[in-house]
């Protein structure tokens, strides 16, 4: 499913159960796909960039990932809106110090930005490193992410 938001174009996919998938770039749709489950994810989706909501009630599953990818993400889901922390931090959380760089692929990777929230994962110095690709694009929208959920947060440099 696509659909207009102000970040610009997403895409969506689900399975029969769960939503798997959240792009900024064209997907496929699986033929499968519960479309009462993508219109709810669609409309929360849209609550959150409007700013009426704090947290997901969807259901997800990773299709995708490896075993510390997917620890990774679950992880992400545990920093509150709002709020943000390093790689370092998120290394030292899955108990992996070492793993800092490995937990920026793992971002990069993640099949469902928004809803999982790697956009609240910042340099340690506070830079903005690494959305959708580390692209200016990516940074862009993970500057404007960081300002929906704290609007008060001092500007973060985005080089």
């Amino acid at each position: 499913m696509k659909f207009e938001s102000t970040l610009g174009p997403l895409w969506l996919d689900a399975n029969q159960t769960a939503l798997t998938r959240v792009s900024y770039t064209p997907i496929e749709e699986n033929p499968l796909a519960d479309q009462a489950l993508l219109k709810a994810a669609q409309k929360q989706i849209l609550e959150f960039l409007a700013g009426q909501r704090k947290t997901f009630e969807l259901p997800y599953v990773f299709e995708v990932g490896t075993v510390f990818q997917q620890e990774v993400w679950q992880a992400l889901t545990e920093i509150p809106y709002g709020e943000t922390c390093s790689y370092l931090a998120i290394a030292e959380k899955i108990k992996r110090p070492k793993a800092v760089r490995a937990i920026g692929q793992a971002n990069h990777n993640n099949p469902l930005p928004l809803i999982i929230p790697c956009h609240r994962v910042i340099g340690k110095n506070g830079q903005l490193v690494g959305y959708s690709g580390s692209s200016e694009a990516g940074l862009t929208i993970k500057a404007r992410l960081l300002e929906l959920e704290n609007p008060t947060r001092q500007t973060i440099s985005l080089f």
